[in-house]
């Protein structure tokens, strides 16, 4: 492929992507549309069936959807190197913001107990509930699904780590694969990409290659980096759903490694939602507060490539192979199960980490209670309620037991 496949160029890409990680707030599912805006209205990089198809093709991946369809934006429009501007450019903002927290959490010294910290903590509950009933909407609207995410939850709750995750998705992989029946996939465009199959191999291989292989090297090592790089590049790998649903696998593997505090994570997630850009970026921040070395800046910029590596790889791995697989119903019907345990997955997070650490007593219902309310009902954007629960919480804790 050539570096101006598409006329552009990767400065042009880089602009373009920046002005949308400093500005884009909501979500995913508002990066879509600020990315249609831009690229489709807009700009006319692309047109709208293409973009539609493209954004189906990155829901069927795991990883972060709105991140992979960036790069795909940027990979069409200045090959390679346009992809990776695209993705810095919309990364970097938020990464950079969440890095700057981490210190300014260590310059406090010991905050477990500070008002303003459980606020985040607080926040965090309202945001995952919203995010909870917004995917059960689109992914879990009959009773078969319904009861495949509770038991992906059950299954997750009764085994709380990366591998319980793993469980639950296979489960819902298998459900969907036997008893539920996709809709045939509508018509659509070639997507105006150009990736050979021997490229695209090449990067399923390494993806696959590095998902077994980092595990076993991280056995023999006994590396901390090695460690890491094999953690955050399993969440990003088996992510289904949008950023929050790396909320459980992240914990899953950070908390009870001792790693970071369980504290520092919540107020990490809950700080996520202030920025703009993709919620993946969390990893910078946990890369930064880590208790083991390597921390800081350096564990920030390994656990940030490490979560985003397998986007990278299976955009590209899956671009050639995608007009054949979306005609498949069985590829379909597994998808439909995966999804529904996601929610499942999600659910099992609002209990725990999250309901566990963030409610502890009615003044902390009241005030999840009202987050969840401006957030899904006055459509407030997510950086607001945040700063108002912190704000909140240092009130509480200043007042004492309510």
């Amino acid at each position: 492929m050539s570096q101006k496949q598409g006329g552009g160029s990767a400065a042009e890409v880089f602009l373009a992507f920046l002005k949308l990680g400093l500005t884009s707030f909501g979500g995913p599912v508002a990066h879509l549309g600020y990315f249609r805006d831009e690229f489709v209205a807009r700009r006319k990089w692309l047109d709208e069936r293409a973009y539609a198809d493209l954004v189906a093709l990155c829901q069927f991946l795991p990883g972060p959807a709105s991140s992979q369809v960036g790069m795909a934006i940027g990979l069409s429009r200045a090959g390679y190197v346009g992809a990776a501007a695209a993705w810095f450019a919309f990364t970097m903002p938020s990464a950079i913001a969440l890095v700057l927290f981490a210190y300014g959490m260590a310059a406090l010294g010991d905050v477990t107990g500070a008002g303003w910290l459980h606020g985040l903590k607080v926040a965090a509950v309202a945001v995952v509930a919203l995010a909870v009933l917004g995917m059960a909407r689109s992914l879990t609207p009959d009773k078969e699904r319904a009861t495949v995410a509770v038991i992906a939850a059950a299954i997750a709750l009764a085994a709380p780590t990366a591998w319980g995750q793993v469980g639950a998705i296979v489960f819902g992989g298998l459900v969907g694969l036997t008893l539920l029946r996709a809709q045939a996939p509508v018509d659509h465009v070639s997507l105006p990409l150009s990736v050979s199959k021997r490229t695209a191999i090449a990067a399923l291989l390494l993806f696959f290659g590095l998902l077994v292989g980092l595990p076993i090297l991280a056995a023999n090592t006994q590396s901390q980096t090695i460690d890491l790089i094999d953690a955050f590049y399993r969440a990003g790998s088996l992510v289904f759903g949008g950023g929050h649903v790396v909320l459980p696998l992240l914990q899953s593997e950070v908390v009870p490694s001792g790693w970071v505090g369980n504290d520092s994570f919540l107020a990490g997630y809950g700080a996520a939602q202030a920025v703009p850009g993709p919620l993946f970026t969390f990893a910078a921040y946990l890369g930064a507060v880590m208790g083991p070395t390597p921390n800081g800046v350096l564990g920030a910029v390994i656990c940030l490539l490490a979560v985003f590596a397998p986007s990278f790889l299976l955009v590209i791995g899956a671009l050639p192979f995608w007009e054949t697989l979306r005609r498949q119903r069985s590829a379909q019907s597994a998808l439909t199960g995966v999804n529904a345990a996601v929610v499942g997955l999600l659910l099992a997070a609002l209990y725990h980490p999250v309901w566990t650490a963030g409610v502890l007593n009615r003044a902390d219902y009241v005030l999840a209670a009202g987050a969840f309310v401006l957030l899904f009902m006055w459509q407030a954007p997510p950086w607001l309620v945040v700063l108002l629960c912190a704000a909140a919480g240092a009130l509480f804790s200043a007042l004492g037991p309510i």
